[in-house]
């Protein structure tokens, strides 16, 4: 014993070392479930299927078995479960499987709170039992009740029992059981053949089964009768009185009630219930046909019989002469029965009248009834009458015409001459349909038949020229009578625009700058005309304008140079014809004065290098006895031989220098040589003088005179008062 517990107690103390806590709970997973059906899926009637529900189960104890519940599920509802505590397959038997066992299994385990499910399988059995009926009675007489059951043997589920005479299904019953009863009736004797069915509903989806056998039945006929008799039954008039009867014959004591119901088509004259009377007055409107109907339960007995009544006078037709009424004009109506029964009736018996009384028509003979078309529409019925009876004849609606108004006509849209438009011949008022006619003076071009209430008279028509319009007009008419007539048209007539010409003013070729430019087009043809102005490279128009005129201008002031250009115009009117003009090309020459300018300044430059040319030439030259002599003086012939000749370089760019010897000179001959220079201007300084005496009288400043220029008029100055006889040019400013 002792060392059993040591042995114990360290075994436990191994369990309970501090830091060790022990696990009791078992470890395990559900890997897989799977559901199979044996020995098929799909299977006939009365086959044994086995659902087998196999679980696959990993644990850590794998010699200890774990508690197990199985569910079987039949389209999501519960249909068996099982707890197990082996891993063995769960096995679910359908012995001799019916069709109420088709649908959609699935299986379910559950092991200690862990759950799985299978998959869906579709178990599937065909084939139903065939029905059996079965009867009470086989002989019956008319309304007595027999029973029928049918049965659906080994079936089981849902079902729909259905019960049929021939091929006629006569009853329809649901149960949930295999088998229904039916309580059948049958009114009429004879053999009559029963069978049954049944359907088994699986949602979604039903089976039905095949027809059961068929039982017969025999149902004898009851000796009670209806009986219908109808007085007169020679021929019969309207107006004659009927008397009719409806009786039972053979009444039954075991019967506690019955019924009689006499009735003319769908009408219900009379009720009873062993005889039925009653009486009328025949009219050949109402049916023929009577019936005398017995209700005993559900057995029905009836007589019927079928009467032709001879109509005393037909139904009268009601007529309007003319078939075309206009307002206020005279008007007969007609009432008449196209047949007559001579024989019972004498012409003078039948007689007509207007209804409503106050329509103001008077009669003038039997059925004739005359007066004046209202201004409205109006309903005429006639009335018959002969022997008490009466008739109507339909309803006659007399509409008077209103007669159509006097025409207008006109142009729809623009006449364009030359082009094709629209006439239109319209009257305010007119009963439909209404002829308009056309005319061209008084020839008949076209007519148009108006019908409907938006129906518009349009000729199609073209002038070749402006004055033809007014040849046209129209007549309306919508009788027989003389048909009013239109008054002639009045439109204006659009002519075609003709080439624009475009005139410039001032003339061509004379325009400058600083001149004012007027373009004026002008076409022939029907205002108002739109009027365009271009010029050559701008797609835009220059001025646009509309006008009453045949004509419009475009101006330009001040011309400058950037005026130059090639300009045209351009027209159009309600003709839609746009025309263009021939181009004109605009050369803005400079301006008058600055011509003038331009050409003094020219010649002021050119009389400025003559003379700085002359001066520059007369410089050389140097004045004889230490002074100095004018470039503009001429020396004394008589001189010439008395002084030296200077001797002159003829190497380029050498200024010559002449030597001049001093020599004793007469005073006298000295101041006569002052005289001449002074007095005796050289040809080319008359010249000179001349050239700007005329430039400053010619000039621009003489006609506009710039202040910049007043210093040029120097030139107008006389040479001779510029030059200065006791002076030298050398060291001299001259302005």
């Amino acid at each position: 014993m002792g060392p059993l517990l040591l042995l114990t107690s360290t075994l436990l103390s191994s369990y309970y070392l501090p830091g060790r806590v022990v696990n009791a709970q078992r470890l395990f997973t559900i890997r897989d479930v799977t559901l199979s059906i044996e020995p098929s899926n799909d299977v006939t009637r009365d086959t044994n299927v086995t659902l087998r529900c196999q679980a696959t189960v990993s644990s850590s104890l794998g010699l200890e078995a774990l508690s197990r519940e199985y569910t079987i599920y039949k389209d999501s509802k519960t249909v068996y479960t099982k707890t197990s505590s082996t891993s063995e397959d769960l096995l679910y038997p359908l012995s001799e499987a019916r069709v109420s066992n088709t649908g959609k299994y699935t299986c379910k385990i559950n092991i200690e709170g862990k759950e799985i499910t299978s998959g869906a399988k579709k178990l599937t059995v065909t084939g139903l039992s065939k029905p059996v009926l079965h009867l009470n009675k086989g002989v019956v007489t008319e309304g007595e009740e027999i029973t029928a059951k049918c049965t659906a043997p080994g079936e089981t589920g849902s079902f729909y029992f259905y019960f049929y005479e021939d091929s006629t299904e006569i009853l329809d019953k649901q149960v949930n059981s295999n088998q229904a009863e039916a309580k059948l009736h049958f009114s009429s004797a004879g053999i009559h053949k029963i069978h049954c069915g049944y359907t088994v509903l699986i949602t979604p989806d039903s089976f039905k089964s095949e027809p059961s056998n068929t039982v017969t039945v025999s149902v004898k006929e009851l000796p009670i009768n209806a009986v219908l008799e109808i007085f007169p039954q020679s021929k019969i008039y309207e107006g004659d009185q009927l008397f009719i009867s409806c009786t039972v014959r053979n009444t039954l004591r075991t019967f506690r009630s019955s019924h009689l119901y006499l009735s003319r088509g769908n009408q219900l004259l009379s009720r009873g219930d062993t005889k039925v009377n009653h009486s009328s007055v025949a009219l050949a409107k109402d049916p023929g046909e009577f019936e005398c109907r017995l209700e005993m339960g559900d057995v029905v007995k009836f007589d019927t019989k079928t009467i032709s009544v001879t109509e005393l006078f037909s139904v009268p037709t009601l007529t309007v002469s003319p078939a075309e009424v206009f307002q206020r004009e005279y008007m007969t109506l007609t009432c008449k029965s196209e047949s007559s029964a001579s024989e019972r009736l004498d012409r003078e018996e039948l007689t007509y009248t207007l209804d409503p009384p106050g329509s103001q028509l008077i009669s003038k003979g039997t059925g004739i009834f005359s007066g004046t078309a209202l201004l409205y529409d109006f309903n005429y019925t006639c009335v018959a009458q002969a022997k008490g009876i009466v008739k109507h004849s339909e309803t006659l609606t007399v509409r008077p015409k209103v007669p159509v108004s006097t025409p207008k006509i006109s142009v729809v849209g623009r006449a364009v001459l030359g082009q094709p438009f629209k006439i239109l011949c319209q009257s305010d008022i007119g009963s439909l349909p209404i002829n308009y006619t056309l005319l061209r003076g008084y020839d008949q071009v076209s007519t148009r038949i108006v019908k409907q209430p938006f129906q518009q008279a349009l000729f199609t028509v073209s002038l070749n020229k402006p004055d033809e319009i007014s040849k046209y007009m129209c007549e309306a008419k919508n009788r027989n009578k003389e048909a009013p007539l239109s008054k002639r048209l009045n439109a204006t007539v659009i002519v075609p625009l003709t080439q624009p010409i475009l005139v410039v003013i001032p003339d061509l070729p004379e325009i400058s700058e600083g001149d004012d430019l007027f373009l004026i087009c002008a076409v022939k043809g029907t205002p108002p005309v739109t009027f365009k102005f271009y010029r050559v490279g701008n797609e835009q128009p220059l001025y646009t304008i509309t006008s009453n005129k045949n004509n419009s201008d475009y101006q330009v002031h001040s011309l400058s140079k950037e005026h130059s250009g090639v300009y045209y115009c351009e027209a159009v009117n309600y003709a839609n014809n746009v025309v263009i003009s021939d181009h004109v090309t605009i050369e803005v020459r400079l301006a008058l004065w600055k011509k003038v300018v331009i050409g003094g300044f020219c010649l002021l430059a050119v009389s400025v290098l003559v003379v700085v040319c002359v001066l520059c030439f007369r410089s050389k030259r140097v004045r004889v006895d230490g002074a100095a002599v004018s470039v503009w003086s001429e020396r004394p012939p008589e001189e010439a031989n008395d002084e030296e000749s200077s001797v002159v370089s003829n190497e380029p760019d050498v200024e010559y220098t002449e030597v001049v010897h001093p020599r004793p000179v007469d005073p006298a001959r000295g101041e006569q040589k002052r005289k001449d220079v002074v007095l005796s201007p050289s040809p080319f300084d008359n010249f000179l003088s001349l050239f700007f005496s005329l430039f400053c009288t010619f000039s621009p400043l003489h006609y506009k005179p710039p202040k910049k220029h007043v210093l040029v008029c120097f030139a107008h100055i006389p040479l001779q008062l510029i030059i200065q006889t006791n002076t030298s040019w050398e060291g001299h400013n001259y302005p």
